[in-house]
This record gives C-alpha cells, sequence and structure tokens, in this order.
C-alpha cells in the first residue's frame, strides 16, 4: 500500500478545496464508492480551472484526455475529506495536474485517500481542436519545481 504524508502533500499543492461526503456516495461496502471518487477528482479540477485560473470555458474547453488513479484507503461517510492539486507539467496546449484526496478519518488520523494524475487539453470551442495554452494560462497553472 503506498504510503503518503498528507501533511506533505498539502504543503506541496497549489489549491485546495473541501469535499462533501454525501450518503448517496455510500456504496453496499459502507465506503464511498470507487467510481465517485472520478467525481471528487473532477469537480475539484474545475474549481481549480475556475478560482485559480479564471478559465474562460465559453472560449477555451478542459478536455481531459488521461486520467491514472490509485485508491489508497477507503472514505466513510463521517470521515473529512478535502481535494489539493497542482499543476506538474504545461505542454503546448496540454497540461497535467496532480491531484490527492486527503482529510481525517472519523478517529482524526491524517490521511491520504487517493491520488490522480490528469492530463487536460485545451480546446478552442468554435473549432473543437487542440489550442496552444496562452501565456495568461500558463502564469495561471504555475507548476510546482
Amino acid at each position: 500500500m503506498l504510503q503518503i504524508d498528507p501533511a506533505g502533500i498539502k504543503s506541496e499543492m497549489t489549491f485546495c478545496i473541501p469535499i462533501q461526503v454525501k450518503f448517496s456516495d455510500i456504496d453496499g461496502y459502507l465506503h464511498v464508492n470507487n467510481g465517485i471518487y472520478f467525481n471528487y477528482f473532477e469537480h475539484s479540477r474545475g474549481e481549480f480551472l475556475l478560482r485559480k485560473c479564471d478559465w474562460d470555458i465559453m472560449e477555451f474547453g478542459a478536455v481531459v484526455a488521461r486520467v491514472e488513479m490509485d485508491f489508497i484507503r477507503p472514505i466513510h461517510l463521517e470521515d473529512e475529506v478535502e481535494a489539493v492539486l497542482s499543476c506538474s507539467r504545461i505542454g503546448n496546449s496540454s497540461f497535467d495536474l496532480e491531484q490527492y484526496l486527503v482529510g481525517k478519518t472519523k478517529e482524526g488520523e491524517e490521511v491520504v485517500y487517493a491520488k490522480c494524475k490528469c492530463t487536460v487539453v485545451s480546446v478552442d470551442i468554435n473549432t473543437k481542436k487542440p489550442s496552444p495554452l496562452s501565456e495568461i494560462y500558463r502564469a495561471k497553472l504555475q507548476p510546482k519545481l
């Protein structure tokens, strides 16, 4: 099992947003269904692009090209969860986001629940083709070094 320090991860990331675990997220095994993790990561990506990057989705789309995820431990209904993320690479029209779900268990233990790497491509809304990232977006994405 992956051993990742939650405090270290949080200090390295450039964006954080709380995630509300809903009763409907819980499956028959009494933890968050694995498919819901993708929703949590998708929500945090959208908030990152909107809040941190002021991404104009009416001009440039942000299309997911690849997602890879590691499930580290289950999330339960009473756990606290935050999504933290940072840009780790910027290409011509694409960029990678490193994302984590971190938080506290019901018992107060600080943990990492999941890790995700997502490649996103900037797409011109009119042509539906990849579009180079502007210098403004490049600056706002601020990849970690």
